[in-house]
């Protein structure tokens, strides 16, 4: 099969990144792949780029030089938003190419992208025929005008039928697709299959488990960094974070004045590794509708188990009581309640746990199986 899959940067590297890079990677191995990169720039050359996404017909002479070079079956889409725009899509329609769109946010229904406000859900787009108060809010990049241009860009493609030239959607989780499926963008149900993402077999190395909890991502209002650290604060309950992102500086203070709270910074891959074999547990207290979660299938591979505020993917990652715990959204209280839970629990009850971690990703997350998905959805639509 020959599969030309299209994927824009962002200026910060980010999970869609990976999810693009690991499935190419995969789909190499068995298939003819090519892929079509773009990337998003910065100043004045990156807001240029964002003007012309309306109808970027560069980005078309681009995809039309590849399928006449390349003549692919099949075309897969990760990213759009900036550097190429949605007119990829139909120039792919028009010269007959299947193509298939992998929702890893949710951009199609608001300029957000993440369903995300000041630390506050926000769903007053999901049924607006077009995004006002988003545009009041200034959800994108805190600016008016970047933020209507956005809303624009995605109402005017609606509104001459682009989306509906999308063979088909893949959405990372059930939950995700039904927003899509009742949203005002009006797509057809057959149009959505779920897929999950997956993640490579880990390295595992023969390591003693410490009794600490980790913290891996972005650090950021949405991760739920706050909730995290009220949880952790004034315990004796120890906590390791990775990541970087705009809540660094709130991290380091609150280390400085909580002992049992350490900061690793930005760790590489095999750091992460190391750090997440050892922990007793992985936090995920995410506060918004994260369309996945690969640091929790990681987490599993490792047979570690995830304790998950109950929003978004985790609710259909994680079991709760049987590879993981779930807490309330938002509360740091009953966060630290599970915690109290999980550290009482016994040796052999904690080894269950880690059993039905490893069980989880071997069933449902592995490389093969993703590959068998990505290739069914690709068969059915050519």
């Amino acid at each position: 099969m020959k599969i030309l899959i299209i994927h824009n940067y962002y200026q910060l590297r980010g999970g869609e990144d990976a999810v693009f890079e690991q499935e190419f990677e995969l789909l190499k191995q068995n298939n003819e792949v090519e892929a079509l990169i773009f990337y998003n720039k910065g100043g004045l050359q990156g807001a240029f780029q964002f003007l012309l996404s309306c109808w970027n017909i560069f980005a078309s002479i681009r995809l039309k030089k590849c399928i006449d070079n390349f003549q692919p079956d099949i075309i897969h889409l990760h990213n759009w938003h900036f550097a190429s725009g949605p007119i990829i899509i139909r120039t792919a329609n028009k010269l007959g190419i299947p193509l298939v769109f992998t929702l890893h946010n949710y951009r199609l229904l608001c300029p957000s992208s993440t369903l995300l406000n000041n630390g506050s859900l926000f769903t007053d787009s999901l049924n607006a025929s077009f995004p006002w108060s988003a545009v009041e809010k200034k959800v994108y990049r805190d600016s008016y005008l970047q933020t209507f241009w956005l809303a624009f860009i995605v109402y005017f493609h609606k509104k001459i039928g682009t989306w509906e030239m999308v063979t088909k959607y893949i959405t990372l989780n059930n939950f995700a697709k039904e927003l899509f499926i009742h949203s005002s963008l009006k797509i057809s149900a057959h149009q959505f299959i779920t897929k999950p993402n997956f993640v490579a077999y880990p390295a595992i190395q023969s390591l003693v488990s410490e009794n600490y909890f980790l913290f891996v991502g972005r650090l950021s209002e949405e991760k739920g960094i706050r909730i995290l650290i009220n949880a952790f604060q004034n315990s004796t309950y120890k906590l390791k974070i990775a990541g970087e992102g705009p809540l660094r500086n709130f991290i380091i203070q609150s280390c400085q004045s909580n002992k049992n709270i350490e900061y690793l910074g930005s760790l590489n891959k095999s750091e992460i590794q190391l750090v997440m074999q050892k922990c007793t547990a992985l936090i995920f207290p995410s506060i918004w509708y994260e369309p996945f979660g690969l640091v929790i299938i990681e987490a599993f591979s490792f047979g570690v188990p995830v304790i998950s505020s109950n929003i978004g993917a985790p609710i259909e990652l994680i079991q709760d009581g049987i590879n993981g715990l779930h807490f309330k959204v938002g509360s740091s209280l009953i966060l630290f309640e599970k915690l109290n839970f999980w550290q009482n629990l016994s040796k052999i009850d904690k080894a269950k746990f880690r059993e039905n971690a490893t069980a989880t990703y071997t069933k449902l997350y592995t490389p093969e199986i993703n590959r068998a998905q990505l290739q069914n959805i690709y068969q059915n639509v050519i």
